[in-house]
């Protein structure tokens, strides 16, 4: 019998592999969802104010860890300070110095970072389980004594200027600064990112002053998540961090104003050979019992890669690269948003584009077909997230900042099996209509400006 080798077989087309002499192939069915099994979640709330939340998750002998302190500040100066005291808060304190802060995170395979924003400081990072002890040594030694020594923090000042610089020169920084203007005026909450000036004025002793003030433990949130007992790992961090105090919470961010539908706002940036459409509206937030169904109707819309925006613009027309929705929550409620960058020329048509998938949404709801593909793809992202010790982590805290809890998370896929096609219908109907959103155009206004201002709804 003769073999046939590689060499020798036909070469097929991917089209012709998946044809028979009856037609294309049939898709197996899907099978079913599998659940993530999700652990007990370990609460208290300490003496100083700290709430402390710890699960465990074994798998890999790591812990995760997520410290969430609510950061807010309505002073011009107060974005530049904070983004530098993240910057250097790991730079040095009255026991350790940078390289010992390293070298003692790194001995139990630890790293430990820094982000801010106007809402919240948050120290996102992990380490050996065995370790936990080490990590909250030192962190509660910087938490308590950082000491942002002037030659550090000048020398992190100087980056943060030119990084600002480059950032500010990007059209989705301008983008995103406009947007969040057109959303909120001049809320704090539209501080993203300081200006270079109001950097480079920053002395040390302000941010230490900030540190102060502002980095305490009422009102924040610890997540420990990973191969670690619980009860013993609260214990742990009582003992680790029990001089961390003050005698005052620490500063939430103010209700932002509601967002008021509106005209699109054109962002001139000349020469520009792209344009960014944002377009932004009201939405629900997590705790909504019709936030499932919203979710769903996004997912049809534009949230992930099979949805009617990304085939229209994309597959269909050509128009872009990546489209996208999605919900954004900020304090008190959420906002939708939609987003593509477009080529300069093509800039008036992706704009009709998304008005016209948005009318398309309210007016022709999703069939059964996308509402169960949207399904699937929800419960089945929720668990991949999940699966992981640092997921889980970084989910709880978040969860915990809106008010909820694990028992939210572990019926959450129930909750979206549950939902109806006619619900999905019911919000796209009330939270796609275009009549709904405002949003900006960045682009160079002599090119696309009469285009634009032909379709109407352009202040």
């Amino acid at each position: 019998m003769t073999r046939v080798t590689d060499s020798t077989r036909a070469h097929r087309t991917a089209e012709e592999i998946g044809r028979t002499a009856r037609g294309p192939r049939p898709l197996p069915p899907l099978g079913e969802t599998r659940s993530v099994p999700l652990p007990a979640v370990a609460t208290q709330t300490l003496r100083s104010g700290l709430r402390v939340l710890a699960a465990h998750r074994p798998g890999v002998p790591m812990v995760e860890v997520r410290l969430r302190v609510p950061f807010a500040g309505d002073e011009r100066e107060h974005p530049a300070r904070a983004e530098l005291l993240s910057s250097t808060l790991f730079t040095g304190t009255a026991a350790r110095d940078r390289v010992t802060i390293d070298d003692e995170l790194a001995a139990v395979g630890a790293d430990l970072d820094v982000g801010v924003d106007p809402e919240r400081l948050q120290i996102v990072g992990s380490g050996l389980a065995a370790g936990l002890p080490a990590v909250l040594g030192v962190l509660a030694d910087v938490l308590t004594g950082a000491a942002y020594p002037d030659a550090e923090l000048a020398r992190e000042r100087d980056r943060l200027v030119e990084r600002i610089i480059v950032a500010r020169a990007q059209p989705r920084t301008i983008a995103r600064e406009a947007l969040q203007r057109k959303r909120f005026g001049d809320h704090p909450i539209v501080r993203e990112m300081p200006a270079g000036p109001d950097v480079a004025a920053v002395e040390a002793e302000q941010v230490r002053a900030l540190h102060a003030a502002a980095l305490v433990p009422g009102g924040s949130t610890l997540v420990l998540v990973g191969d670690i007992d619980p009860q013993a790992a609260i214990a742990q961090v009582e003992q680790a961090l029990g001089g961390w105090t003050a005698d005052h919470p620490a500063r939430e961010l103010a209700l932002p104003p509601a967002l008021v539908p509106g005209d699109l706002e054109l962002v001139h940036r000349a020469g520009a050979v792209q344009s960014q459409l944002r377009l932004s509206a009201p939405a629900l937030p997590r705790a909504d019992e019709r936030y499932a169904a919203l979710q769903l109707a996004n997912l049809v819309f534009g949230g992930y890669f099979s949805s009617r925006l990304v085939e229209n613009l994309r597959e269909d027309k050509g128009y872009t690269y990546h489209a996208s929705s999605g919900v954004e929550f900020v304090p008190g409620g959420a906002v939708l948003g939609v987003e593509t960058d477009t080529a300069t020329g093509v800039t008036a048509p992706a704009l009709l584009e998304c008005r016209y998938e948005l009318g398309r949404l309210s007016m022709v709801p999703p069939t059964a077909e996308e509402v169960e593909a949207a399904r699937r793809y929800a419960i089945g992202s929720l668990l991949i997230s999940l699966d992981s010790q640092g997921g889980l982590a970084s989910t709880l805290s978040s969860l915990d900042a809106d008010g909820l809890d694990i028992d939210w998370l572990r019926d959450r896929p129930q909750r979206l099996q549950a939902v109806t096609t006619e619900q999905v219908a019911e919000v796209a109907l009330e939270f796609f209509a275009p009549s709904r959103f405002t949003g900006v155009v960045v682009g160079d206004a002599e090119v696309v400006g009469a285009g634009l201002r032909a379709l109407g709804g352009i202040g």
